[in-house]
């Protein structure tokens, strides 16, 4: 890479879970190493998600300088994006910033994705399955859970949420599950992976107080924008903010309730990405943690004393 702090890497991955300060970190790193942030965000890839995905954009500008961020606003709000098409996403990415002799940082919370690129998953794309969504149509939704439950552990639990989610989460697994292995065409990227934790207390803080602050800041008028081209039910197919916030803004909820049930429903998701992480960690990933606690600088400098 050209790099003198990291001469054989690909990839610099940091991971962690929600308000735990990743893309700070990832930021300033790439300032130092002469690196671009590619997002590892299911939901960031979104035009017009920019509150309540959490974007913090403004942390990609430090100084006078802007440091180039990849798969944030691919797409419009409302369309479907999947782990395929993320995939594919983060090899134009990766393989761009690679020749112009830079550095991918690859940083955030969604664990599935990360894995994906750090394991080297090779995915096909699954088509619509008509004949196999009207065989489970007259299903309830508990029993689509139960089903989708079924084929293995939920690889992100906001799938049960939704039932258009629901029917396409199961088609994907019934079908991952039924083809045959497909031979692994990408090299195996070699990289490193940090990743921050906080106490479990401090943990639970700061997502509290990032969730007030983002919901002063403009997360509500961000959600009715929203609504004016986006029908409720495609909006709360995202989840977390997006569903409570909906359920708010249509008058279902109240605003303490919103706060209130949002606010556990972020804990309990930080808590699951958690999990994932230390999964990653026992399928063969090894992870640098570093203590949320460190200031900005000892964190840098943790990262750049791990060769």
């Amino acid at each position: 890479m050209n790099n003198p702090d990291y001469p054989e890497l690909d990839l610099l991955a940091l991971i962690g879970h929600t308000a735990g300060g990743k893309t700070t970190l990832a930021a300033h790193l790439a300032l130092l190493l002469g690196g671009e942030v590619i997002s590892a965000d299911s939901r960031q890839v979104y035009r017009g998600m920019d509150i309540g995905t959490g974007k913090d954009l403004s942390d990609y500008r430090i100084g006078d300088i802007n440091i180039k961020y990849h798969l944030i606003d691919q797409i419009d709000a409302g369309e479907k994006y999947s782990l395929f098409d993320f995939q594919q996403d983060f090899r134009k990415a990766y393989e761009d910033i690679r020749s112009r002799k830079k550095l991918p940082i690859l940083c955030g919370g969604t664990g599935l994705y990360t894995e994906a690129i750090l394991r080297g998953f090779n995915l096909t794309e699954v088509p619509v399955n008509e004949e196999f969504r009207k065989s489970i149509e007259d299903k309830s939704d508990e029993e689509l859970a139960d089903l989708l439950k079924s084929y293995g552990p939920l690889h992100n639990q906001s799938d049960t949420t939704n039932r258009d989610r629901l029917i396409r989460a199961i088609e994907i697994a019934r079908s991952n599950i039924e083809s045959r292995p497909v031979k692994q065409i990408n090299p195996r990227i070699q990289a490193k992976v940090f990743g921050i934790s906080y106490d479990t207390e401090i943990r639970r803080q700061r997502i509290t107080k990032r969730l007030s602050e983002r919901l002063k800041n403009g997360m509500i008028e961000e959600v009715r924008t929203l609504l004016v081209t986006i029908k409720p039910e495609d909006l709360m197919y995202y989840g977390l903010e997006y569903k409570y916030l909906t359920l708010y803004c249509l008058g279902k909820i109240t605003y303490n309730e919103m706060f209130s049930l949002l606010n556990t429903a972020i804990h309990q998701f930080a808590k699951r990405q958690m999990t994932w992480f230390r999964g990653m960690e026992r399928r063969g990933i090894p992870i640098i943690w570093i203590p949320g606690e460190l200031s900005l600088e000892e964190k840098i400098e943790v990262v750049l004393k791990s060769q």
